[in-house]
Formats: C-alpha cells, sequence, structure tokens
C-alpha cells in the first residue's frame, strides 16, 4: 500500500486503490487507504525492496514460465513495483505486465485465487493510468474479486472482500458506475469477520465510517482499536510490513481526526 508486502501470499496483506471521478482509481490506502510511497525516502544504497522483488520475480517467470505460481508471484510484484512509477507510462507498462502474466497464470491454473486477486489489482493500476477506459476495467476489478471468493474468500486476509468493499465504497454510483454504500458495507464488515487479526481489514471500515458520516461507530471504537493496533505491531512486524504501518497510521489518524473534529463542532451528531 506504498504497498510492498511479505513474500508469502497468506502472509500478507492488501488495501486497493480508491476511484477518482468517473472510476479513475487513485491510490488510497487500501488497502483499504494513501500514498505512502510518495513520502517514502526513495535515496538508498540499492534499490527499493519493491523493485528488487519485481527482478527477481521477472527472472524466475522467464525461466519457469508454465508455473502458475511464478505469474502470480510477478504479478503481485508489478502491483507493488508499480507504486514507484514516476509517470502514467511507466505504471501502465508494470501494470500491463503483471495483467498478462494473471491471465497466463489463470490459463495454467483456473481457480488459482492468487492469479485471479492480483489480476484486479493490476487492473487496479491500469485505471489509474487512463481518462477513458477506466469503467471498463472497474467492472472487471469487480468480476475478478468476486471470482477469488468463490475460490477462495480469505486469500490475502479476505483481500478479495476487503478489495471490494473499498471499490463500491469509492466508485460513482448508478448510472455512472457500480458504486453501492450497502455492498461496501457488506463486504468490509465480512472482510473483519473473516480476518479479524489484519489491521487494514479494520482501519478499511473505521475509514468507510467516517466517509459516510457515521463518526459515532469510529469514536464508540477507537479505545479498543487503539489497543488492536499496539497489538498488531507484534505480528505485523519487520522490513515487510514497514511501509503497510506508515499507511495504516496515516489512515487511522485521519479518521480519527474526522471524527473528533465533526463531534467538536456538532456535539449532538447522530
Amino acid at each position: 500500500m506504498k504497498k510492498f508486502r511479505p513474500n508469502s501470499d497468506q502472509e500478507r496483506g492488501r488495501l486497493v486503490p480508491g476511484i477518482l471521478a468517473l472510476c479513475l482509481l487513485a491510490s488510497a490506502h487500501l488497502l483499504l487507504l494513501a500514498a505512502p510511497a510518495a513520502d517514502v525516502p526513495r535515496v538508498t544504497t540499492q534499490p527499493p525492496l519493491p523493485e528488487r522483488l519485481y527482478r527477481k520475480a521477472q527472472t524466475q517467470w522467464a525461466k519457469d514460465s508454465t508455473n502458475a505460481t511464478a505469474g502470480w508471484q510477478l504479478a503481485r510484484a508489478c502491483y507493488d513495483w508499480a507504486e514507484y512509477a514516476t509517470n502514467d507510462t511507466q505504471r501502465a507498462a508494470i501494470a500491463h505486465e503483471g495483467i498478462q502474466a494473471c491471465q497466463r497464470a489463470i490459463e495454467l491454473s483456473p481457480t488459482n485465487a492468487a492469479a485471479h486477486f492480483y489480476l484486479g489489482l493490476n487492473y487496479g493500476q491500469l485505471a489509474q493510468t487512463k481518462l477513458l477506459g477506466a469503467l471498463k476495467l472497474v467492472e472487471q476489478m469487480e468480476e475478478t474479486w468476486n471470482k477469488t471468493i468463490t475460490i477462495d474468500p480469505k486469500y490475502d486476509y479476505a483481500g478479495p472482500h476487503r478489495a471490494l468493499g473499498i471499490l463500491y465504497r469509492d466508485a460513482p454510483g448508478w448510472p455512472t458506475s457500480i458504486g453501492s454504500k450497502s455492498k461496501a458495507r457488506q463486504h468490509l464488515l465480512k472482510a473483519v469477520e473473516l480476518c479479524p487479526e489484519y489491521p487494514g481489514n479494520r482501519l478499511s471500515l473505521l475509514e468507510s465510517y467516517a466517509k459516510w458520516g457515521e463518526y459515532r461507530l469510529v469514536q464508540q471504537q477507537a479505545e479498543a482499536t487503539a489497543r488492536f493496533l499496539e497489538e498488531a505491531r507484534t505480528r505485523f512486524a519487520g522490513e515487510a510490513w514497514a511501509l503497510d504501518w506508515q499507511e495504516w497510521d496515516r489512515v487511522w489518524e485521519r479518521t480519527k481526526a474526522k471524527a473528533s473534529i465533526v463531534s467538536a463542532r456538532s456535539p449532538n451528531h447522530p
């Protein structure tokens, strides 16, 4: 989320980009959610970790292009590395590479949850580069994440539910696009139910409450969420999660501030 994740598919979490006007996706937490990559110093003694993993995945896929796992692992690396793109042309090229790898992985293994999931995420990266055609990509994202749910709803810490929740929350509603508050709530609640231990799920739901003006729900859960996040730091620890925590902390502070400001201005706000 900006969005580097650990190597293990079940030891990672993912927040999806939100949607700008007319379904143009932009980086939003995540995942659930902000744009951490822009705030992270890029001057290092070696390429950033997402780039190193991307190059490694490229090499592995070139050696073993009949291995579905190598395909979706490249797509995952493409999604992460695209967050470091400096222009739309570069982002689109990386996203296309991830999409092609996923499509091939799905040909090789049609019920591979990871391949379907990362296909949707790379569609999201591509949508950020388009003024025209973004709506079609949004529909493809919806389709591929629904497919992921039928295969493995708990994949990537309930990633397909989390992704769909954010998609439905941020997309314009009918007749422009697929946005739906009721569907967003349904999927975000389901993500928390399936994988309550993952910070991105709870933060995505609370952020949505704030976006919908349901500030009391945020306030009621503030203390418990603060304790939960402190405990989660010991489980989701290390370099692999550093950028996620930058994003999660930003989302949580922004969500709390929004709820507190509204409460202070309107003490009787429902």
